[in-house]
């Protein structure tokens, strides 16, 4: 499937989004919620945690958390238009020759529905879900009981077997205190869509 399918009318989509930074992290990553919440209804959203950077090169730790959007937008939408346009809107800078660069936001789709999906290099569900315990916690920490659509395992149970020790809980940062109401522009949006 490449991931341009909407559900049927009336229903919306659920994605699962990864959210990480080590560049103001504190500021850049509830600056990200509130952007997402509109394009849609933010139903839950996960603790923060601290982690050392994947290639162990020297920069800053990053923080990591996840967030479930209910929005009647397609992974393809989200993919290629909404998630860079945030992305850019929060200073994020690509290095072309440096993939684990230093960013103010990282923003990936990492489940999308029960859909297994192929969006240009992206691959959903994101395939590092079981070796990335940054990814698993705060998955896990959203909706324990999803059945990840390509392992048929939980996600408690793919957090339960990942190897926490270079995790720290960061709840000085609370992005359930960054979440806004859910805004006028959204349910308006939603009301022309799904009559």
């Amino acid at each position: 499937m490449n991931g341009t399918a909407r559900m049927s009318d009336g229903e919306l989509n659920l994605a699962y989004l990864a959210l990480g930074s080590n560049s103001q992290a504190e500021r850049y990553l509830p600056a990200a919620v509130v952007e997402l919440s509109q394009h849609g209804r933010i139903v839950a959203v996960s603790k923060v945690w601290q982690n050392p950077p994947v290639d162990g090169g020297d920069q800053p730790d990053y923080l990591n958390a996840a967030i479930l959007l209910e929005t009647d937008l397609s992974a393809v939408d989200l993919c290629l238009e909404i998630i860079p346009a945030i992305e850019a809107k929060l200073d994020r800078v690509r290095d072309p020759n440096n993939k684990y660069a230093m960013r103010t936001i990282d923003i990936d789709i990492v489940l999308f529905n029960n859909d297994i999906l192929q969006i240009e290099h992206r691959r959903i569900p994101d395939p590092e879900i079981e070796s990335r315990p940054f990814l698993a916690i705060p998955l896990a920490q959203l909706n324990p009981d999803y059945m990840h659509p390509g392992t048929g395992q939980t996600l408690a149970t793919i957090a339960q077997s990942a190897d926490v020790s270079c995790l720290r809980l960061r709840s000085d940062v609370d992005l359930q205190a960054a979440l806004p109401k859910q805004t006028n522009v959204w349910r308006k949006r939603q009301m022309r869509t799904h009559p």
